[in-house]
């Protein structure tokens, strides 16, 4: 007799210790068995089909994953629950969460990613995408209260699909390959690069083949730079020395324009200036918004002020940190009338969420992160500028960036400590922070809590503290005048930080 077990989500977060939030579900490889990847999915499922958002006539659900060492068992445990509730996977294949997020839009299905970003490889997740795109907090809250019924007969011991429940391979449909590059080539003319020299940083991210190949049929020259069989964590907000140093390697080497890459699901971009160095995201998010000609901008409160400074943009939003967030904001930005509405994040995920029309030519909204647009874009206002990369930064006003995290600090003690320096009237002086910070960084003119705790003091200069909203990390975001005072801020206030575990 076939066995069903209830399976609440919110259960299924404490006892498997995969979390879930708006980023997906996420955990240790170890952790995320068969069981517990298909519970998610058949929740997610479960979920869209409470709220409407697709029907039980022949619907078809995208299915792709990056190129971790785990993703293609996750990626049969997610289509085994997509089968199970009675719709057709379609695998998407190996390619990047942009481009099977824009074949979801184009095609109106959900998708889902199999990714664990940049994390280390003995880690992945799960995202899932609606018809209309990412997983908003309010489908967050409607997902946790999710209750399905698991058959257990799927399942061994160990938590893992037995063979006979496994599902049949099929070969990968090439139509998010496509939709994503033709994305592109319909908006950039095709000698939009030509004569430019890019060197493209492979690694293993998930679109170190796709993206080359757009840049190619742009114009550009590529050299493909250190493939790698083994997966490579790499962060664009917490740039590895290595890639510090190798960038610049390859700049005294080849002489590019520019050094182009990605994280592992190639969602984030890493882009230098023809020097080798490379630029933070959200500065890079700033040159893409100018040549993309954006009447309303919006980004987490964490981000460089030079938006604000740089008095480019007609309407700027600022936004708690998490891609939902600046979502949320460009949809209502939308409903007000702008014409022109983006985003962007720290980490250089950029956000379109109306069609952008530029030259008679017409790019596809997409309100998930996306690289390409980012790289493509600087290069784009380097070509009509006559400017360098690093010409158009020092276009901007000069505002600097750090940010650094402590590891291993509970989530409940940062939360404390912040409500700590936050109590009391403001009006009245804030005497804890003038206490603590006060001595090195000055007099301070102005607290905002949207995310955190963020500080401005009459220098100018921002202390911005907040817990990570899904590790045990303390992190803090620094802005000041120079690269080395906000280096040299960063410094400072992660010793403080070290002071208070």
């Amino acid at each position: 007799m076939t066995k069903f077990t209830p399976v609440r989500v919110t259960d299924l977060m404490e006892s498997s210790n995969v979390k879930f939030g708006t980023s997906g579900a996420r955990g240790l490889v170890t952790d995320m068995t068969d069981r517990v990847c298909y519970s998610y999915t058949f929740a997610f499922i479960q979920h869209l089909e409470s709220i409407g958002d697709l029907n039980q006539d022949g619907t078809r659900i995208g299915v792709a994953g990056d190129l971790r060492s785990s993703t293609d068992r996750i990626m049969r445990a997610v289509t085994a629950a997509v089968q199970a509730k009675g719709y057709k996977p379609v695998n998407c294949g190996k390619v990047p969460s942009p481009a099977v997020a824009c074949f979801g839009l184009a095609e109106k299905i959900p998708v889902v990613m199999v990714t664990g970003s940049h994390i280390p490889d003995d880690r992945n997740g799960i995202k899932f995408n609606k018809v209309a795109g990412e997983i908003l907090k309010t489908d967050e809250a409607g997902f946790k209260k999710q209750t399905v019924e698991i058959n257990e007969d799927k399942f061994g011991a160990d938590g893992m699909l037995r063979p006979d429940f496994l599902p049949r391979p099929t070969a990968a449909d090439p139509g998010a390959e496509r939709v994503y590059r033709e994305r592109f080539l319909n908006f950039f003319p095709g000698d939009f690069l030509s004569g430019k020299k890019i060197g493209f940083y492979q690694h293993s991210a998930v679109g170190r083949d796709l993206l080359p190949g757009i840049l190619e049929r742009l114009g550009a020259e590529v050299t493909r730079l250190e493939r790698s069989d083994e997966f490579i964590p790499v962060d664009t907000e917490a740039i590895r020395p290595e890639d510090v140093d190798l960038a610049r390697k390859w700049r005294e080497q080849y002489g590019f324009d520019s050094i182009f890459s990605t994280d592992g699901d190639s969602d984030r971009p890493l882009v230098s200036d023809e020097r080798g160095n490379w630029l933070r995201g959200d500065v890079a998010g700033i040159l893409t918004s100018e040549f993309l000609g954006a009447d309303s901008v919006t980004t987490p409160v964490s981000c460089n002020t030079a938006l604000e400074k740089c008095g480019i943009f007609p309407d700027i939003r600022r936004t708690r940190i998490g891609s939902p967030y600046v979502i949320e904001a460009m949809i209502a930005a939308a409903g007000e009338g702008f014409h022109s509405v983006t985003g962007y994040e720290a980490n250089g995920g950029y956000f379109t969420n109306t069609d952008i029309v530029k030259d008679g030519n017409v790019l596809t909204a997409l309100p998930t992160r996306d690289p390409l647009i980012v790289f493509l874009g600087i290069m784009g206002l380097s070509i009509e500028k006559g400017k360098t990369v690093s010409g158009l930064l020092a276009g901007l006003p000069p505002r600097f960036t750090a940010s650094g995290r402590l590891k291993e600090f509970p989530t409940k003690k940062s939360k404390e400590i912040i409500t700590r320096l936050n109590t009391g009237d403001f009006s009245k002086d804030k005497p804890e922070i003038e206490k603590i910070f006060g001595p090195v960084f000055g007099k301070v003119t102005d607290l905002d809590s949207t995310d955190g705790l963020r500080i401005t003091f009459d220098s100018n200069e921002i202390v911005h503290l907040r817990p990570s909203g899904n590790a045990p990390e303390f992190r803090c975001y620094n802005e000041a005048a120079s690269e080395a005072r906000a280096g040299e801020m960063n410094n400072i206030c992660l010793d403080i930080m070290e002071s208070w575990r």
